[in-house]
């Protein structure tokens, strides 16, 4: 669910009085040729931008790697993903704003202004565009105000090799414009060049690996255009940006604490989003793990199994590896499963007691904890529903490092150096071994190579290094959006597909899930009686209070019933367009194997 909440500046500079200055009526009160005058009245209007476009809710975001008691229809495919009568994405308020705005900014004599609110206003129209091309591929391109009547409203698609010239366009005009320095008084929540720089390299990363693994052959650039101008920009950010990765010399909690802190790092975060318990503006992410109506997340088995042992090598060539409950599992791994997971010994923020993985709360075992507050945060309220006050990032250093490695990878320039200045920079922070290129090309990853666990189409000889940016991708972005984008991009929706298991449990008896020598949960078999327990401990009947992939034994599989239809190659990429849209507008094409009805 994405919740729209209005970020703490916007308040402060009374954003609800232009939200809808276009629709003002009588004209006599106010009008555009009134407006747009200062640079009060330009970041006003621009304001909304920031509220309606950055996403709040990454956290509950589901894929291969990340589900929900209920599944997302993404997850159970087939019919369950459906033409929309209306909406479904295909909305355009926004970006008409931008145009009016961008119609009307020369009535303002601060010529400082009128360029800075320009970049602005180009950087979130790539932004926009960018979600747009990601959601259905082609779509028109529209860089001026349009009337209700104008004939420009009922165009064709145009091509996304079009549509991404214009979005390089915005993007390095707000890279040129945009300011270039942190300011004290609002970064990193206002978008600067080097958020600019980092949206450039998100997109053109995006585009690039999108048309290798699709095979498109477009007129105009091929998708090493893209791959290179994504490195590019994602090397300017590292060489001459103010930023590096937050580090307290606490491998065992930096990462954690990264996304538990209150206030955005300024030194990690190149942008992100406000939240203010002062200022009553929340997003769910705490409560989303601990209260059991949230959707009871967990991590999948397959999640857990891609994060390396501490020394470095894969957990999947441990012997026994497949049967190791989660005591034996959780040892000596890279620490990020302890900053990510409930593990043995957790503990919240600031607290002291113990805290086993409660089954109650996630569905498979592994229960989150990024962007877990302190119990003690927004007044002692951060548990219930909507009380996180943590902000959230939209790009952050460590993105930019992973995009930046994975562009030249995918390029075939990647070299050792360019991996130390980037993905080690990463597990460095955590304490874990540099990734070695010779060795990993030498030797690709079996787990992530099998068709049940891993990725298809990953071939040459770089294999192996592509397979371990990926890991470092999946397990440093983990719960903050990406995931569902990167398998659209790959070419990977098979990995919708596998298996979504959870904890291994060898049958019934008592387990110990937080290391303190006694049971947290007590499974038993149909046919025999209850066991008792001392409170807390959770007592579930295999088969019905617990789903396991076996009769009496094996992975948690809370979905087990759950009918889900394979991902469909030829439709599921892209999303479709609206019945309604299509019928207002013949013009428009449907995406391929949506079936919405109308017969042009």
């Amino acid at each position: 669910m994405k919740r729209i909440i209005i970020a703490a500046l916007a308040l402060s500079m009374g954003l609800a009085s232009c939200d809808n200055l276009l629709d003002l009526s009588p004209k006599s009160e106010i009008s555009q040729d009134d407006y747009f005058k200062t640079e009060s009245d330009l970041q006003l209007f621009s304001n909304s931008f920031y509220n309606n476009l950055l996403d709040k809710s990454p956290y509950d975001d589901q894929s291969d790697i990340y589900v929900q008691q209920t599944l997302s229809d993404e997850m159970l495919g087939g019919n369950k993903r459906t033409v929309p009568a209306s909406d479904g994405g295909w909305t355009w308020t926004d970006l008409r704003k931008m145009n009016t705005l961008l119609e009307y900014i020369n009535q303002c004599n601060d010529e400082k202004a009128v360029v800075k609110y320009t970049a602005l206003t180009r950087f979130f129209r790539a932004f926009f565009y960018f979600e747009k091309v990601k959601r259905f591929g082609d779509v028109p391109w529209y860089d001026v105000e349009l009337g209700s009547a104008d004939e420009a409203l009922y165009k064709p698609r145009d091509s996304r090799e079009l549509v991404m010239t214009h979005m390089i366009e915005d993007v390095d005009y707000a890279i040129d414009n945009l300011p270039d320095e942190k300011e004290e008084t609002s970064s990193p929540y206002r978008a600067n060049r080097w958020a600019a720089l980092a949206l450039k390299a998100q997109f053109c990363l995006y585009e690039g690996t999108y048309r290798k693994y699709h095979g498109l052959s477009l007129e105009g650039h091929d998708y090493t255009y893209y791959l290179d101008l994504a490195a590019k920009a994602a090397q300017e950010i590292m060489e001459q940006g103010p930023y590096k990765l937050y580090s307290t010399g606490h491998p065992e909690s930096d990462y954690l604490m990264l996304f538990a802190e209150e206030d955005a790092n300024p030194d990690e975060y190149i942008f992100a989003i406000k939240f203010d318990y002062g200022l009553s503006i929340y997003h769910n992410a705490t409560a989303h793990t601990l209260v059991p109506t949230q959707g009871r997340p967990g991590l999948t088995r397959k999640m857990v199994n891609t994060y390396l042992m501490k020394d470095g090598t894969a957990f999947t060539d441990q012997p026994g590896w497949q049967e190791m409950t989660f005591l034996e599992e959780t040892k000596n791994r890279d620490p990020r499963l302890a900053q990510s997971i409930r593990t043995p010994g957790y503990t919240r923020i600031g607290q002291t007691e113990v805290l086993a993985p409660d089954l109650s709360l996630s569905v498979t075992g592994y229960q989150p904890i990024k962007f877990v507050q302190d119990p003690t945060a927004s007044g002692g309220q951060v548990d219930r529903n909507d009380r996180s006050t943590c902000d959230l990032p939209v790009y952050r250093f460590a993105e930019v490092l992973l995009n930046y490695a994975e562009a030249k990878a995918e390029l075939g320039t990647l070299t050792q150096t360019d991996l130390d200045n980037s993905i080690n920079l990463i597990r460095r922070r955590v304490d874990m071994p540099d990734l070695n290129m010779s060795k990993a090309n030498a030797n690709p990853d079996r787990y992530l190579s099998d068709p049940a666990t891993g990725y298809p189409n990953v071939t040459g000889s770089n294999k192996g290094v592509i397979l371990e940016i990926r890991r470092e991708r999946t397990i440093e972005l983990n719960q903050e959006g990406f995931r569902f984008d990167d398998l659209v991009r790959w070419k990977a929706g098979a990995c919708i597909d596998q298996d979504i298991y959870g904890m291994y449990f060898p049958g019934a008896g008592e387990y110990d899930l937080s290391g303190d020598g006694k049971p947290d949960i007590i499974l038993y078999t149909s046919g025999t009686a209850k066991p008792s327990a001392d409170s807390g401990v959770l007592v579930y009947e295999i088969g019905k209070d617990i789903l396991l992939t076996g009769s009496n034994s094996g992975y948690v599989y809370y979905h087990k019933n759950i009918a889900r239809t394979p991902f469909n190659e030829e439709r599921d990429y892209l999303y479709p367009i609206p019945i309604n849209e299509r019928s207002l507008n013949p013009n428009l094409t449907q995406n391929p194997g949506w079936d919405d009805g109308l017969s042009f």
